[in-house]
């Protein structure tokens, strides 16, 4: 357990029937999600059972699910994805707790780089990302062939 603030946190390794809870959580965080595509409850539960997905999340002391992080790797470098945090959970360090666990979970899977890939609408994830000790690469493009919008 964490704590913030005075309010207890727990958290925990969630999985596949985790779906609804998560995704309500992305979805009252203002995440984009890609209903039909990968973020839909068949890619989800896929994406788990390929073995290179932890989901790790934060429950307040009343067992809601307030954060959420994806941690995925290609065997080479770590990415932290879908970061969410309640709104009414905002500013009290669970974003920064949150890659904190991510990076750890990477690391113990022998990960010694670890990304993030922010949109540049998303000023606070950038800020937090940077303010993590994560350095912004101008110098780098990022480039998807997609199947067609939904994925």
């Amino acid at each position: 357990m964490s704590a913030a603030m005075g309010t207890a946190w727990q958290t925990v390794t969630l999985g596949a029937d985790d779906y609804d809870a998560i995704r309500a959580l992305w979805e009252e965080a203002g995440l984009p999600i890609k209903r039909k595509g990968r973020d839909s409850r068949e890619q989800f539960a896929a994406q788990m059972a390929r073995g290179c997905q932890t989901v790790l999340g934060v429950r307040d002391a009343e067992g809601c699910l307030i954060g959420v992080v994806v941690a995925t790797h290609d065997g080479r470098k770590g990415w932290i994805n879908r970061l969410a945090v309640h709104p009414d959970h905002r500013r009290q360090g669970l974003g920064r707790y949150l890659i904190a666990q991510a990076e750890a979970a990477l690391r113990a899977q022998g990960m010694q780089i670890v990304a993030a890939l922010v949109e540049d609408w998303n000023e606070a994830s950038l800020a937090l990302f940077q303010a993590t000790g994560y350095v912004l690469h101008r110098d780098i493009f990022y480039l998807t062939k997609r199947e067609s919008d939904d994925v």
